[in-house]
């Protein structure tokens, strides 16, 4: 689709703005048929062979174009709820069964009189019938856009009710009634005199419907490819039943895959939308899920998602006995930061603190998150605890490059952080084991929450014993639970 999904609100095409690309797109697509109409014209007498597949086949792969596309418009009515795209629906089906008609009475395809019997005029009745009620249908779908929405599915319906209601009954005045009620308008393969005021009456239906469309205002990407259906529609009358001589000449066949074409557009730009609402549904899907688990002041993963990762590293950990480490970092007198240089410039700092963070946590597995207000976590799968110590100090390090003033600081001149170093090597344990969650509340406690206390613990002894440290907790070890009412001293 021409136009951006991030700049307008609309997603469909009853509601999408033709844009410049669409309106181009389309004159061509009408400047093309309009060229090859005015070439055919002269030769549309010309006789050709009697090619019987070519009629089923025609038939065939128009009523599963209607039929298709009808579908497609009711996935979106079912959405907008539009009375003018029931009607639209109503169109598409009334074409495709209609086609399914005309196909059934097509005398010598099936059988001599055709399967519905009725005699020589009944097929050119129901293309009369076939080419004048979908017109009628694009008109009504004019005039009701903009009409209050809140159809329902059961309007939808009794819309399809009347559709079909419609057609048994043109279909049986076509092959019962035709020679008492309406005019003879074959003469065997040709055309009798009569049919002349008939296509035209059917010809300026078309035209009307084209005239409704194209004084729409604010038109529609549906508007502009159904004003491009209509001029292919009126092409297809013209060489099939105006200025041809009858059944199996060149006016025929080229008239048919005129609406052969018709019935292809609004189908192939359903299908397009289709494609572009998929690719933007699976879009915003991501971005929901990255605003579900990052933090949104600094980027980085909040604690819902460093709770998920931890929780799986630790049964990986667990399962397959590798180390498992953690730091827990804490931005120094960020209090007084915030007092001096206010919460824009505090944010600030969080945001370059998380910077650093993510540059020293790049490895698989790996996850930096904001934990809360000032404090950071560092996931740290695979490494054991003296790993964690090293890239610790390389973190305390990086921060304090980064030179951010602090003149309220009683530590440093600049920004630095205390870091709290906890690991664990689990023992290789059964899945079912590995599962269990941890039991969390007073008393014994192991588990992801235990990695997390020990932390804790060991940012606490880092801050404690003059901040602008790492401070090593140890190995936590399995079958050593922690008590969470006795909080224990690391160091």
């Amino acid at each position: 689709m021409a136009n951006n999904p991030a700049t307008h609100a609309p997603t469909f095409l009853s509601t999408l703005p033709a844009g410049m690309q669409e309106l181009r797109l389309a004159k061509y697509v009408v400047a093309t048929a309009i060229f090859v109409f005015l070439v055919a014209i002269p030769f549309a007498t010309v006789q050709l062979g009697k090619v019987w597949a070519f009629i089923p086949i025609y038939e065939s792969v128009l009523v599963i174009n209607d039929w298709v596309t009808a579908v497609l418009l009711i996935g979106q009515f079912m959405i907008n709820r539009a009375n003018s795209i029931r009607i639209l629906v109503c169109g598409y089906l009334f074409t495709a069964l209609m086609a399914c008609m005309h196909a059934l009475s097509f005398p010598g395809l099936f059988s001599d009189n055709g399967l519905l019997g009725g005699g020589p005029q009944t097929t050119a009745w129901m293309y009369m019938f076939w080419h004048a009620g979908f017109p009628l249908c694009v008109i009504a779908y004019t005039q009701l856009q903009g009409v209050a929405k809140g159809s329902t599915r059961r309007a939808m319906v009794v819309g399809i009710a009347w559709t079909v209601f419609a057609v048994c009954a043109l279909t049986l005045l076509a092959v019962v009634n035709n020679a008492a009620m309406l005019p003879s308008i074959m003469d065997g393969n040709h055309y009798s005199s009569a049919m002349k005021g008939v296509v035209a009456t059917v010809w300026l239906l078309s035209v009307l419907a084209l005239a409704f469309l194209w004084r729409q205002r604010g038109r529609s990407v549906l508007d502009l490819w159904l004003m491009v259906v209509m001029c292919t529609w009126l092409c297809d009358i013209a060489l099939s039943a105006m200025f041809n001589a009858g059944r199996f000449d060149l006016g025929f066949y080229a008239g048919r895959l005129y609406g052969l074409l018709a019935a292809t557009f609004v189908l192939l730009v359903l299908l397009v939308e289709n494609g572009w609402l998929y690719a933007r549904l699976i879009e915003t899907s991501s971005e929901l899920q990255r605003l579900v688990i990052a933090d949104p002041l600094t980027g980085i993963a909040n604690r819902r998602a460093f709770d998920d990762a931890l929780a799986q590293e630790w049964r990986r950990s667990q399962r397959n006995g590798l180390p498992l480490s953690l730091l827990m970092v804490d931005v120094d007198n960020f209090k007084l930061f915030n007092d001096r240089y206010g919460h824009v410039g505090g944010d600030n700092c969080l945001r370059a603190i998380a910077s650093v963070l993510v540059h020293a946590a790049q490895r698989s597995g790996e996850v930096a998150a904001r934990y809360g207000g000032e404090e950071f976590v560092v996931l740290l799968p695979y490494l054991d605890a003296s790993e964690a110590c090293q890239l610790a100090g390389r973190i305390c390090a990086a921060v304090a490059e980064l030179e951010i003033p602090h003149a309220q600081s009683p530590v440093a001149a600049y920004v630095t952080v205390s870091i709290g170093v906890a690991s664990v090597l689990l023992g290789k344990t059964s899945t079912e084991q590995a599962e269990e969650p941890p039991v969390v509340g007073f008393g014994p406690v192991w588990g992801p929450t235990a990695l997390i206390m020990a932390a804790d613990e060991a940012l606490y002894t880092a801050k404690k014993t003059g901040r602008n440290r790492v401070y090593d907790g140890g190995v936590i070890q399995q079958g050593m639970p922690r008590d969470v009412s006795q909080p224990q001293m690391s160091g």
